[in-house]
């Protein structure tokens, strides 16, 4: 059974931690592979003091359901320390609430795509920790689509926002500990970061194959297969098309109430996509976009997942939509979004303007997925320094 990084720290805490005020940044994912809660464990440790808990996107424990919506900190009920939001107001811990610790503890499930905004709340807190001089201490999770090929464009610098402020691929086999160690080296070199890596776990595995409990990182995550899906199908996100926020399998399943199913099916089997089946379903959202409207749309069935491309399935289901949907009802969308008001939200997302104006243009997909195939050999010739596991 795989070990996280909170499984080996709660057996033996470091000595540089002891006798410490301790700051966790963590979510409802922060549990042991007994699924104890990482505050459970330090709160009850005689060797260091909790005293301030923070939280990223969706609140401490998944409160916030929807997309964008902000949350406020608050004392927590049975510890009696401060909650801060670090998705609200401030998205960077503030001097005042680093009076409150010694050293930051982070402790995250990501889910292996990077516009997922955890990483970057980890970001704002690694530039605020070396501003203040506090160490950072990462315990690190499995990606859970590990088993997956890098997938989609390389982030380009231009393009650094909140939902993207490296230059990695869409899909990028890393961890968060790996993530927050290429971080550091490229833009944060100051900054005093220590990972507590995991133990007996493989890159070519899926979170299923570990054994651990999966605790759902983020309302919309119920499942590891919407975390498989998840890289591509969240481009929708930029778009007036639904990506299944409000139904009850999020980015496994997509439509609109002008797609034509079978038209787009058909269309898409045409296409041998590998790894995959669709699937015709409509649904009516409760929530987000066209919620209670009746839309029409797939399910993706991922089949294969060592073989399935989450990014380039996307660039042929849009491309797809476009070509058996009536003229002008498809759209990107327009700014502002997570807190990005001049860039459209497709290329924050994708990670440049290239695929949306091959969209725009119907010009051939595979043109634009092998744009992203050579991108994808140089950062694997940068990661493979940083690279802390093996398959």
């Amino acid at each position: 059974m795989v070990r996280t990084g909170l499984d080996v720290m709660a057996e033996k805490l470091p000595p540089p931690l002891r006798g410490k005020r301790i700051g966790i940044l963590c979510h409802a994912a922060s549990v042991t592979g007994k699924l104890i809660h990482i505050t459970e464990v330090f709160s009850e440790r005689k060797d260091c003091r909790l005293t301030a808990l923070f939280g990223p996107q969706h609140g401490m424990f998944g409160e916030t359901q929807d997309n964008m919506i902000e949350w406020e900190g608050y004392e927590h009920p049975h510890l009696h320390i401060p909650v801060f939001s670090l998705y609200g107001e401030n998205r960077r811990p503030l001097p005042s609430m680093l009076d409150h610790i010694d050293v930051l503890l982070i402790d995250l499930q990501d889910v292996g795509a990077r516009l997922y905004t955890y990483i970057w709340t980890i970001k704002e807190c690694l530039e605020a920790c070396a501003l203040a001089g506090i160490p950072v201490w990462i315990l690190d999770r499995p990606n859970p689509i590990g088993k997956l090929p890098c997938d989609g464009p390389v982030l380009k610098e231009d393009f650094f926002s909140f939902v993207g402020g490296a230059s990695f691929p869409l899909c990028h086999r890393m961890t968060i500990g790996e993530m927050s160690l290429w971080i550091r080296e490229k833009y944060i070199p100051h900054c005093d970061i220590n990972v507590v890596w995991m133990e007996e776990w493989r890159r070519d595995t899926l979170f299923s194959e570990t054994r651990l409990p999966w605790v759902i990182p983020s309302p919309n995550m119920p499942t590891l297969n919407t975390a498989i899906v998840y890289p591509g199908t969240v481009l929708l996100e930029g778009m007036n098309i639904s990506e299944g926020r409000g139904s009850t399998i999020p980015f496994e399943l997509f439509g609109a109430p002008w797609i034509n199913s079978r038209k787009l099916s058909e269309n898409l089997k045409e296409r041998d996509i590998k790894g995959c089946r669709f699937r015709e379903h409509s649904f009516i959202p409760v929530f987000n976009k066209f919620s209670g409207q009746l839309c029409h749309g797939l399910q993706i069935h991922v089949t294969e997942p060592e073989n399935y491309q989450p990014v380039a399935t996307a660039h042929h289901v849009i491309d797809a939509i476009f070509k058996t949907s009536p003229p002008g009802l498809t759209e990107f969308r327009k700014p502002p979004y997570e807190y990005e008001e001049k860039l459209m939200p497709f290329d924050i997302l994708s990670g440049d303007s290239g695929m949306r104006e091959t969209l725009m243009q119907r010009l051939d997909p595979v043109t634009e997925i092998e744009r992203w195939h050579e991108e994808i050999s140089e950062f694997m010739k940068e990661f493979s320094a940083l690279s802390a596991y093996e398959g």
